[in-house]
């Protein structure tokens, strides 16, 4: 009789822990209304967010399943995170310059559904919160200089990742590696960081190797024609890309002397007094070479420029976005301007090749010979803003 009791004691009391437990499922997940419990819950949703800490110092709680992405005025990124998925499918939408570019460009050759991202809720700087909800966003990247921008998304109840283009001293590699490595902890199962690191080490590295040596008297002075129009001429100075690209060459940037922030105006007199040995044209402009070998452009005259003398001067690469900036392309884009300055150091590397070989080893997309050219014949269109 004893026994008996001790069982529907012992009963009672299992009773008990279970029903409590209950409750304290309800405390974490459900609602007191609903009859699912713990066990029975897909266990995907016990742990549905992600935090990770953008290039600003935020924490962002942003969904695990990332399944819609918006990009706002961090204009490389939508390119990057093309390539890093092998697909624009996530890509619901981005700025104006981004999609212009990838219009003009290899992107949309390789991945057609990203022209079906939506533009119209961004203009400059200036994001409408309310068209932009309209996309349904997971997570929305902005540029993390644009503090304001973050707070406001923020603030709108978006999952806002701040990406720096600066934060690195416009190193273009440590800049791409460490996008690549923000993207690994937010996509884990797409992580690329090691591989893109290491391939843009040894880039990096065969390409100190050559230029290291060379007498402060040997070497190129080279001019970075940012942005040209009728109207003005700029280029970076000590503080922007152009610094950087010329450093891990082994070059001379023209415009060292400037200090001011990011691209800086110049006058053709000061171009003439320079008088760069090659000059370099980004694709933020629309000028061709040809455009400064018959000055076409406003009433400037290059004429007693040597590179125009000498006709060197070259468009810049546009394989993803514009390669001035960091990308997807900065390696290529490293080693071609390595063989555009010093021809004779860089005569044995074959830069389709050394472009088809990256995208397959670092990405596992096979270029054709002419996509992998097609990088370095950018159109003028792509440069419209």
């Amino acid at each position: 009789m004893k026994t008996g009791k001790k069982i529907i004691a012992l009963l009672a009391a299992c009773a008990w822990i279970l029903s409590t437990a209950g409750c304290g499922s309800q405390a974490e997940g459900q609602s007191s209304g609903s009859a699912v419990s713990v066990a029975s819950r897909p266990a995907s949703s016990v742990s549905s967010t992600v935090t990770v800490t953008d290039h600003n110092g935020n924490a962002v709680k942003i969904p695990r399943k990332v399944e819609r992405i918006a990009v706002c005025d961090i204009y490389p990124l939508p390119s990057v995170l093309a390539v890093f998925f092998d697909s624009a499918e996530k890509i619901v939408g981005m700025a104006k310059p981004s999609m212009t570019a990838a219009k003009n460009s290899l992107l949309s050759e390789l991945y057609p559904e990203i022209l079906n991202a939506k533009t119209d809720f961004i203009d400059g700087t200036n994001v409408n919160t309310e068209e932009l909800l309209k996309l349904r966003p997971d997570v929305v990247f902005y540029s993390a200089e644009n503090a304001a921008l973050g707070k406001k998304l923020t603030a709108a109840g978006f999952a806002a990742v701040g990406v720096s283009a600066s934060k690195w001293q416009y190193n273009c590699i440590e800049t791409l590696d460490n996008w690549i490595s923000l993207l690994g902890k937010i996509f884990p199962e797409n992580d690329r960081s090691k591989i893109v690191e290491d391939y843009s080490r040894e880039t990096y590295d065969l390409v100190q190797k050559r230029v290291s040596g060379l007498d402060e008297s040997k070497r190129t002075k080279i001019f970075f024609l940012f942005q040209y129009s009728e109207a003005e001429i700029t280029t970076s100075g000590k503080n922007f890309f152009g610094q950087w690209w010329a450093d891990a060459v082994g070059a001379v940037n023209a415009g060292e002397e400037l200090t001011t922030a990011k691209s800086a105006p110049v006058s053709m007199e000061q171009i003439c007094k320079w008088n760069p040995q090659k000059i370099l044209i980004t694709n933020f402009n629309t000028a061709q070479p040809d455009d400064l070998y018959n000055n076409k452009i406003g009433s400037y005259d290059w004429s007693a420029v040597s590179a125009v003398q000498h006709k060197e001067a070259y468009k810049m690469p546009l394989g993803m976005y514009r390669s001035y900036t960091p990308g997807v392309d900065t390696p290529v884009t490293l080693l071609w301007l390595a063989k555009t300055v010093y021809p004779d150091l860089f005569r044995d590397v074959d830069i389709t090749a050394k472009t088809k070989d990256y995208y397959k080893t670092v990405f596992n997309i096979a270029l054709t010979d002419k996509q992998a050219n097609k990088i370095f014949a950018p159109a003028a269109a792509a440069s419209a803003f």
